[in-house]
């Protein structure tokens, strides 16, 4: 029987291509699946993103059965920043079928192609903000939270297809129910210095942190590579989607004579939770997510940025040291910092001073078109 692909045009077709990787990971226990409502937000045009930008969705049916997915989005702020156009996929799920695979990859540039651009690259869930890379390395456990997962013959399907390594996304893993000695040492010395002050989100003084925050983010990643700068809109939309789930303790801010110098921002890793809630939210669902909500001991630094005139002194130890030392009166002793760049050495290098050790490895890939 042959494979047909098929443009997503409606709210049913949205939901098939929703509710696919349900399907496809059955019988996978690594997988966490995500809440359906929350994946169905992300395609409403009330998202933020698609203010600057478009997307198309396709998937690949066999008779009357989707056997894979795709998406094809520009991405304005991007190109703006870098000059170019670059053109990206994401929401990539499929059967290990070569076929299959390029037919989707094959419809998707061509869109692109439509769009102007000249160069693919992914997978973006839609961009560096949010899910992004395809794991390579580290199949053996759960993704953290906002992190993403997937078979092992992805890798495979996309080089047959003639996708090149473009970056690799480290996470790092930390294990210990005491404080590293190497980053004891280092914090309590940066906190003697008083070269900085450290302290945590203010709930009671919540819209004046989030614009500090603001101001650091767009000046701490722009030299990075992949940096994609959010509008105001789409920032305050990512920081009203995290804030149910954030723990003020575990959200740094960095200042140096008044000045915002970094912040810092961890996660408790509530992937946990979501497999109990296998995609819906119901009365049982709640029930099992306010059960096992305070079982959760492993927490994720999903970000941290430091201003340049204030990179190289430190202060992403202080904010490791702080983590760790609030995390712990917390019940947190696993820890993820993810993802860092396999060229961003410093971080790299901290992240190794500290015991951790790399547990998954994240590739984009691109293509020129």
């Amino acid at each position: 029987m042959d494979f047909k692909i098929v443009n997503v045009k409606d709210n049913k077709q949205l939901l098939e291509f929703v509710k696919f990787p349900f399907h496809l990971y059955n019988d996978n226990n690594l997988w966490v699946p995500p809440l359906v409502s929350d994946q169905l937000a992300l395609f409403n045009k009330k998202n933020p993103f698609f203010e600057h930008s478009k997307a198309q969705l396709f998937y690949v049916t066999k008779g009357n059965k989707i056997v894979g997915r795709i998406s094809a989005h520009t991405n304005k702020m991007h190109n703006n920043f870098h000059q170019d156009k670059k053109g990206f996929f994401g929401f990539f799920e499929t059967i290990n079928n070569i076929e299959v695979a390029t037919l989707l990859l094959d419809n998707a540039i061509k869109w692109l192609k439509e769009q102007g651009c000249d160069v693919v690259s992914g997978p973006y869930n839609f961009t560096t903000n949010d899910e992004c890379g395809l794991l390579v390395e580290g199949f053996e456990t759960s993704p953290f939270v906002m992190m993403p997962h997937n078979f092992e013959y992805y890798q495979e399907l996309m080089e047959k297809y003639g996708l090149t390594k473009a970056m690799d996304l480290y996470a790092w893993l930390l294990e210990s129910d005491t404080m590293p000695p190497f980053l004891d040492a280092v914090g309590k010395r940066l906190n003697k210095s008083n070269q900085f002050t450290v302290r945590c989100l203010n709930k009671n003084n919540l819209k004046k942190d989030i614009e500090t925050v603001f101001e650091i983010y767009q000046k701490a990643w722009e030299m990075n590579w992949g940096f994609v700068p959010m509008t105001e809109t789409e920032f305050n939309h990512l920081v009203k989607t995290l804030l149910p789930i954030v723990n003020p303790n575990l959200v740094f801010i960095a200042e140096s004579e008044g000045k915002p110098a970094g912040f810092s921002v961890a996660l408790p890793d509530y992937n946990v939770l979501l497999k109990k809630l296998n995609g819906k939210k119901s009365i049982l669902g709640i029930i099992k997510y306010l059960y096992f909500k305070n079982k959760v001991n492993s927490l994720r630094v999903i970000t941290m940025g430091v201003v340049k005139e204030y990179q190289g002194k430190g202060i992403d130890s202080l904010f490791y040291y702080h983590t760790w030392k609030n995390g712990m009166k917390l019940g947190f002793n696993r820890g993820e910092f993810s993802w860092v760049l396999e060229t961003n050495s410093m971080m790299n290098k901290i992240a190794k001073h500290l015991g951790a050790h790399i547990h998954k490895v994240y590739r984009i890939y691109e293509k020129e078109i």
